[in-house]
C-alpha cells in the first residue's frame, strides 16, 4: 500500500533539513519538497541533491519571481504598504504567494499535508497556515516547532546530531548566525546582537545587499523611474519587466545605502522583535510611486488612500492576503492609479533619495494656481469668505466660552 504525502516547504537550511526524516519517522509520510523561488539567488544552489540526500522522495522547485512581483509587491506599491511606518512588507509579501504554491504541489501530487518549518513565536507560521486554510481547508498542517512532544530539537547541534544519527552528514555548522529571509525585494536579518535593542547593529556582518550610508559613493547616482497606471515600467528610459528593475534598482540603492532600517515591530502573536531590513530597491521604488501620486491623486483621495494603505499593510503582515477585505481595498487602490502615470526623477545619495523632478501628463498641479501672481482661475477676495466660514466652529465656541467664563 502506497505511503500517503506531505509536501514540505523546504529552504534546504538545517532546519528543513532535519524535519525530512523527523516526518518520516514520526508519520511515516512519503515527503515532496517544495522550494518557491521568489529570488533567493545562490541559497538554491545544490538543493535537489540535499533533498535526496534526506530522504526526500522529490523536489520541486519553482520560479514565481515575476509574479511575486506582478501580483504581490506591485498591489503593495501601488497601496503604499508600510507597516508601523518602516516596514516594507518583504517577507510578509511572499507568504501568501508560497502557501498558493505549496497547495498547488500538494493537488498534484495527491498529498494529504503539508508542512512548514516557522517556528512558534513568528509571524510566518500565521501568514503560511492562513494561506493554506483559505486554498485548501482539507489539508492538514504540520507545524514541528509547536509539536513539542515529539519535536524535541532545542538548538542547531540536536538538529546536526539528528540528521547524522539518520545517515545525513551535510555541511551544517553548529556555529551561531544571523536569521535571515531573502528575497527579490529584500533581506531580513535577526538574532545575535540584534536581539538586543540597546546594542548597535554589526553592519559590517549584518549587510548583504549594500552599504552603509558612511561607505556609499560621494557621489550622487541620477536615476529616472516611470509609470503607467502605477506599475514602474522603466527605469532611465529602458522598458524593463518589474522584476527588472528592482533587480536593478537593488544594485544602486545598496551601492548608495539606500534602505536600511533598525526596526522593533510588532508581531502578530503579541511580543516586539527587532531586526535589520535591507530593502534598497523597494526603497526607491515606493518613493517614486510616492511622489508621482503627489501629483495626481486630489486631496480626499490622497487621504482616503492613505488610511487604505495602512490598513492592506496590516492585512498583508497578519497574513489575510487571501481575504475579502484584502480584494476589497486593493479593488480601491487599483481605482486610484489610472492615472498614476509619469516619470520621476531622483538623485541617490549617501542613503537619501532626493526628488530631482516630476512629471505626469495627468499632474493637477497648476503653476498659474500656486503661483504668487493672480490667474484667472483664483481671486484672493474669495478666500475671506471661505475662511469666514471654515473659522465659524472656532469663533462660535469661542464666544460660547467668553459668555460661560463672564457667568463665572
Amino acid at each position: 500500500m502506497a505511503k500517503e504525502k506531505v509536501v514540505l516547504a523546504y529552504s534546504g537550511g538545517l532546519d528543513t533539513t532535519a524535519i525530512i526524516p523527523w516526518l518520516k519517522e514520526h508519520f511515516n509520510y512519503d515527503v515532496i519538497c517544495c522550494c518557491i523561488d521568489c529570488g533567493q539567488g545562490n541559497e538554491l544552489d545544490g538543493l535537489e541533491e540535499r533533498a535526496k540526500l534526506s530522504g526526500a522522495e522529490k523536489l520541486y522547485i519553482t520560479n514565481m519571481i515575476d509574479e511575486f512581483c506582478d501580483e504581490y509587491i506591485v498591489p503593495c506599491v501601488q497601496a503604499g504598504a508600510v507597516y508601523e511606518n518602516k516596514y516594507l512588507l518583504g517577507t510578509s509579501m511572499a507568504r501568501p504567494g508560497i502557501a498558493k504554491k505549496l497547495v498547488e504541489v500538494a493537488r498534484k501530487e495527491g498529498a494529504v499535508a503539508i508542512c512548514h518549518g516557522a517556528t512558534g513565536k513568528g509571524n510566518d507560521q500565521i501568514r503560511f497556515e492562513l494561506g493554506i486554510k483559505a486554498l485548501a481547508p482539507d489539508l492538514k498542517i504540520i507545524a514541528p516547532w509547536r509539536m513539542t512532544d515529539i519535536w524535541t530539537m532545542q538548538s542547531r547541534e540536536d538538529e546536526i546530531e539528528y540528521c547524522k544519527a539518520h545517515g545525513i552528514d551535510l555541511p551544517f555548522s553548529a556555529d551561531s548566525s544571523y536569521s535571515r529571509d531573502r528575497n527579490l525585494w529584500h533581506i531580513s536579518h535577526e538574532g545575535l546582537e540584534l536581539e538586543d535593542p540597546s546594542l548597535e547593529p554589526n553592519y559590517d556582518h549584518v549587510l548583504m545587499l549594500g552599504v552603509t550610508p558612511q561607505k556609499a559613493p560621494d557621489k550622487e547616482t541620477e536615476i529616472s523611474l516611470s509609470f503607467e497606471s502605477g506599475v514602474p515600467v522603466a527605469l532611465n528610459g529602458e522598458k524593463m519587466k518589474v522584476s527588472e528593475i528592482i533587480t536593478k534598482l537593488n544594485e544602486l540603492g545598496g551601492a548608495n545605502g539606500i534602505g536600511i532600517i533598525d526596526i522593533v515591530e510588532n508581531r502578530v502573536v503579541g511580543m516586539k522583535s527587532r531586526g535589520v531590513y535591507e530593502t534598497p530597491g523597494g526603497t526607491i521604488l515606493m518613493e517614486a510611486h510616492d511622489a508621482l501620486e503627489e501629483m495626481v491623486l486630489d486631496r480626499a483621495t490622497f487621504e482616503v488612500k492613505k488610511d487604505m494603505g495602512n490598513k492592506f499593510a496590516q492585512i498583508v503582515y497578519e497574513g489575510k492576503w487571501f481575504t475579502p477585505l484584502r480584494e476589497a481595498i486593493q479593488s480601491f487602490v487599483e481605482s486610484t492609479q489610472k492615472y498614476v502615470t509619469g516619470e520621476v526623477k531622483l538623485k541617490l545619495y549617501k542613503g537619501n533619495i532626493i526628488k530631482a523632478g516630476t512629471t505626469s501628463p495627468y499632474s493637477l498641479y497648476s503653476e498659474s494656481l500656486a503661483s504668487f501672481t493672480t490667474g484667472d482661475l483664483y481671486d484672493h477676495h474669495d478666500a475671506d469668505g471661505f475662511i469666514t466660514l471654515f473659522g465659524l466652529p472656532l469663533k462660535v465656541r469661542a464666544m460660547k466660552m467668553a459668555e460661560v467664563n463672564k457667568e463665572k
